[in-house]
């Protein structure tokens, strides 16, 4: 059984330390920027990228695999010893049973937000609910309502059908399926 893993924008991931940032420290458009994670472009970022990775899978008593720089290959007897994890959280999202999940925290969270009471808050739901969209049928038309009171040259008014597009999306949300 193998499985193959990609971590992608590994070199993002990684912290420049605060005695490395003069060497990635640049000018552009008469404004200076530093580089506060490894750089794409470095040279040396697949060396530290590889070497990082390398040493969280042999302290994390991974199963028999084989790296290069940011793609793995694991192997096993069984799709058990493979996929010995039947559940995982992974840049916030819950995989288990090799589907999405909506993590029951990130649920709750949304389950409990407060009644819309202005743009900017009902902006701030709209952001939160949006990268779960995914989960949710016909998401685009249920927030149509809450869209048309943030936009710019709206005056904001959170009517009847506002606070039912609100609370459908929770409901949709709380019962959502990947």
């Amino acid at each position: 059984w193998y499985a193959t893993i990609d971590i992608a924008n590994a070199f993002f991931s990684i912290p420049l330390g605060a005695e490395c940032k003069p060497q990635f420290a640049f000018i552009w458009r008469s404004i200076q920027y530093t580089w506060n994670r490894l750089p794409q472009g470095w040279k040396h970022s697949p060396t530290i990228s590889h070497g990082l990775i390398q040493t969280a899978l042999e302290t994390s008593g991974a199963p028999d695999h084989l790296q290069y720089i940011d793609d793995i290959i694991v192997w096993g007897d069984t799709a058990e010893e493979v996929f010995e994890k039947g559940e995982i959280q992974f840049l916030g999202i819950k995989w288990q049973d090799g589907r999405r999940h909506i993590p029951l925290e990130v649920v709750n969270k949304i389950a409990a937000m407060s009644p819309l009471g202005n743009k900017k808050a009902t902006q701030a739901f709209l952001g939160v609910v949006v990268f779960w969209r995914m989960h949710v049928p016909g998401y685009s038309q249920i927030v149509r309502p809450l869209h048309e009171v943030t936009r710019k040259k709206n005056f904001f008014r959170c009517g009847p059908e506002q606070q039912q597009a609100f609370e459908q999306i929770k409901r949709e949300i709380v019962h959502a399926e990947a």
